[in-house]
């Protein structure tokens, strides 16, 4: 077998996938299916805090770990930077493995690694159930942390497909720092997916993005379903700057008579976000494309569905950090069911959260200043994935996080109060 990590091209049958909106549904199950281990948890995030939830995560893993459960977790250096080291040395002490991507000190206090990210969240336990989505395990994803809690989305998936993510988290930590071998002996010693029963009725392909030989395979899967859709399209997207392509099949699909719906960031968690966005607001409006502001609180969902089977959830946005540089992870999931419970929540959403854009909602700013602008937004969407090549994407170090005995006096639990999230997630 070889050592690559498993990329389908085809649809895997037999999984069955069940939504998990906000933290509220996310945290409480992946919590109880870590600590229930006995065998395996693998874990990546880009990020984790020591607030209550990094804390109520911390104790699910340590559980695990007692079990006598293989436990690896991978943050990412730029997500998770303050982890401190009574926190780490709470898990490393009981054999939690913790590799750090991409780690790099603070220069004048500020952290500048902010380009090609490990922006996944993804969790396999004991081989044989899987969450993908787009939630940090952080405390800004309950509803209790106030206006600027998350509007977010993950899935838990069980069936074949599982075996993919599986092994694609085993190569994925282990392709540096100590371990290497034995982590790749692990994933060469798992059955293959058609070993792990059918558990329900959905087709599924878990799809990645990477800076090597997988660079646009996230936004090629949403091209090809934009421009097969017949009936609907609706995409909830949290940072919403999709390259040329993708926005002339939406106008396309729209001007065919489908019903394309967005649903973007009203209430953003950075400003810069909503102004990205409505400078594409002419450009969809005139072609038909409903856009529609969720404005309860920060959208932070990268979830979409196409006529009546095909959906995706996971932790790409639609923006040029996730499609030309960071490291994401997708399910594609073709499931009529699956697909129409979405869009029960997404329409939920429009009805009475969101507010509908109009072309009069617009600015009426000087049609010439409208038009230079048009010029040049539409030559940096249609060039940007070319000039992302030019930028460092060299192979990111993986730093371990080595077992360091601590003084008595530090080995009291961290505070339950963490740092507050910066930067896109």
């Amino acid at each position: 077998m070889s050592n690559a990590p498993v990329r389908n091209a085809r649809w895997v049958p037999g999984n069955q996938f069940t939504l998990l909106e906000n933290g509220e549904a996310y945290f409480p199950r992946v919590f109880e299916c870590i600590a229930a281990a006995r065998q395996e948890v693998l874990l990546e995030t880009f990020i984790l805090f020591e607030d209550k939830v990094g804390l109520a995560l911390r104790d699910a893993l340590v559980q695990a770990a007692k079990n006598g459960a293989k436990v690896d977790v991978m943050v990412d250096g730029y997500g998770s930077p303050d982890l401190s080291p009574e926190y780490l040395h709470s898990l490393t002490s009981v054999g939690v493995r913790v590799r750090v991507f991409d780690p790099a000190e603070r220069i004048f206090g500020q952290r500048y690694n902010m380009l090609r990210r490990m922006h996944r969240k993804l969790v396999v336990v004991d081989g044989t159930r899987g969450f993908v989505g787009g939630i940090n395990y952080s405390a800004d994803h309950l509803a209790d942390f106030g206006p600027e809690a998350k509007q977010d989305y993950a899935v838990e998936v069980t069936g074949p497909v599982v075996a993919d993510i599986h092994r694609f988290l085993l190569h994925a930590i282990a392709i540096s720092g100590p371990g290497r071998r034995w982590l790749r002996r692990r994933a060469e010693a798992k059955p293959a997916g058609d070993a792990i029963p059918a558990a329900g009725p959905a087709d599924a392909i878990f799809v990645t993005r990477d800076n090597h030989r997988h660079t646009n395979d996230i936004e090629r899967h949403y091209r090809a379903a934009i421009r097969a859709a017949r009936e609907r399209i609706v995409i909830a997207n949290a940072y919403f700057f999709p390259g040329y392509r993708l926005i002339q099949e939406m106008r396309r699909a729209a001007q065919r008579g489908v019903d394309v719906r967005l649903i973007l960031q009203g209430k953003p968690d950075m400003p810069i976000v909503k102004t990205a966005a409505t400078l594409l607001y002419h450009h969809l409006l005139h072609a038909g494309v409903r856009i529609y502001e969720y404005c309860d609180r920060p959208l932070h969902g990268k979830v979409a569905l196409v006529d009546g089977a095909w959906s995706t959830v996971g932790s790409s946005n639609l923006d040029p950090l996730s499609l030309s540089l960071n490291l994401e992870a997708n399910v594609v999931i073709r499931d009529p069911a699956f697909n129409a419970h979405l869009h029960e929540r997404l329409d939920h959403l429009m009805q009475h959260s969101c507010k509908r854009i109009q072309t009069e909602h617009l600015e009426t700013e000087w049609s010439g200043w409208r038009l230079v602008r048009s010029f040049f937004v539409f030559h940096f969407l249609r060039w940007y994935p070319t000039l992302a090549v030019w930028l460092p994407s060299g192979k990111k170090s993986v730093l371990p996080v080595p077992v360091v005995a601590l003084p008595d006096s530090d080995k009291a639990s961290p505070a339950t109060d963490g740092p507050t999230r910066t930067g896109a997630a």
